[in-house]
């Protein structure tokens, strides 16, 4: 169980308020994103999506065992074979120009901690896994993807701030969020956990071989 000190639990609302200003003001800022993130964890919701990763014996296996890998160098995946996870996920960065650390660290204390980092650690392989990019429709597709394979808060709250931005700013593209939204959340919920795998174990698989044990294509 997440116990949680008071004055953690103030902190915490303090960073969720924050986060939830700053993403109201800026829907693109990545750090409102981690502040309203921080502001969840040692919440119910959060243990209750902790509770339910771990139903899984694999991914309860990972997450006792605090499964990480050190931070892939793109220069030497780029050197695999070009159908590779390995290749593909350096490829895709390189040409994006994103950082494989772009991602706010968080010190592993406990399940919820280690979840988070690992779901941070891996987002872009998600991204390849089910195909979704990373305009707002993509990412909207993929929060509800992880949203039916792990029940985390941050999806939903993600996924509602999306939304309520389409239906004020842009509402024609609801009839492009939505049905990539009901794809994504049903897509996690026939394949396997993602959260169990150890990719970087098996950069050199090809990616389509990767979709096709994982459950994404037949």
């Amino acid at each position: 169980m997440l116990l949680t000190h008071p004055l953690t639990t103030s902190r915490n609302a303090f960073n969720l308020g924050k986060g939830v200003l700053s993403l109201l003001r800026n829907p693109s800022n990545t750090e409102s994103v981690y502040d309203i993130e921080d502001g969840l964890y040692g919440t119910q919701a959060m243990q209750l999506a902790v509770d339910f990763i771990q139903t899984d014996a694999n991914t309860a296996q990972l997450v006792q065992d605090r499964y990480l890998a050190p931070s892939p160098d793109l220069e030497t995946l780029l050197q695999y074979p070009q159908d590779s996870l390995g290749y593909c996920y350096a490829s895709t960065l390189t040409k994006a120009g994103f950082d494989p650390e772009f991602y706010r660290a968080i010190a592993v204390q406990d399940d919820a901690s280690y979840i988070l980092l690992r779901l941070r650690q891996t987002h872009d392989i998600w991204h390849l896994m089910t195909g979704f990019g990373t305009d707002v429709a993509g990412e909207l597709g993929l929060k509800a993807f992880e949203l039916a394979q792990t029940r985390r808060p941050m999806a939903l709250v993600l996924l509602t701030f999306g939304l309520l931005k389409a239906l004020i700013k842009t509402p024609d593209a609801l009839a492009t969020l939505l049905p990539t939204i009901s794809q994504g959340y049903q897509l996690g919920l026939r394949t396997h956990p993602l959260l169990s795998q150890k990719w970087e174990e098996q950069w050199e698989k090809p990616l389509q071989q990767w979709q096709r044990e994982l459950g994404f294509t037949s």
